[in-house]
């Protein structure tokens, strides 16, 4: 199937985030090879709902249907379709009273993040909710090392206005480790970011 963006241009998925090889795992890593960091997370978010303790969603995207194909009477295939609006970020909801906006990314790269997994409306959205004091972060994902990390948006942001000056396009990893919050897989939830939240919030506080 072809989705299209409004101004036309082809999609395609990031490979780092579509891909289902299997990633290495650490001696003590409970992760499930093949699986990829968006699952990860929905299976997260559906233990957290569980609980009662959190509702987080993923953002459904809105789609234009333009070409369906009826290969036989009781099937259809979409073969066109558009994306009706840029999309912001993955992931949004409430918990501890907090609203929650994040996006989800990973990569190959063994050393450092690249800019170009994230989009200038993406950047613009967490910006406007940084406005409305939401938290907003990202969850970044090392496939090749099975490393996790949440980044505050606003640490994000510096990043990304600083391309142009200094011609910096990815986050170094020894970056991440000093202004990131590196996480570590667990049976329930599989990624437990909202130990992380609780910390950003607790900042809040202060």
């Amino acid at each position: 199937m072809v989705i299209k963006y409004p101004n036309g241009t082809s999609y395609s998925h990031d490979a780092e985030k579509n891909s289902k090889k299997q990633s290495k795992k650490k001696e003590m890593s409970f992760s499930k090879r093949g699986m990829t960091l968006e699952e990860e997370i929905n299976e997260s978010n559906a233990y957290y709902l569980a609980l009662s303790k959190a509702v987080i969603h993923k953002k459904p995207t809105p789609v234009q249907i333009v070409k369906v194909d009826y290969p036989r009477r009781s099937a259809a295939v979409i073969k066109e379709a558009y994306f009706r609006q840029a999309s912001t970020t993955d992931y949004n909801g409430v918990y501890n009273r907090f609203y929650l906006d994040f996006e989800a990314k990973e990569t190959k790269n063994s050393l450092s993040f690249p800019l170009k997994n994230f989009h200038q409306h993406q950047i613009s959205h967490m910006q406007d909710c940084l406005k409305q004091s939401a938290i907003c972060f990202v969850i970044l994902r090392f496939s090749s090392s099975n490393r996790l990390f949440l980044l505050e948006a606003k640490e994000l942001i510096v990043y990304w206005e600083n391309q142009e000056k200094n011609g910096r396009k990815s986050i170094p990893l020894k970056d991440l480790e000093k202004i990131g919050y590196e996480m570590y897989y667990g049976l329930s939830p599989r990624i437990p970011y909202l130990s992380i939240v609780d910390q950003l919030i607790a900042k809040e506080d202060e």
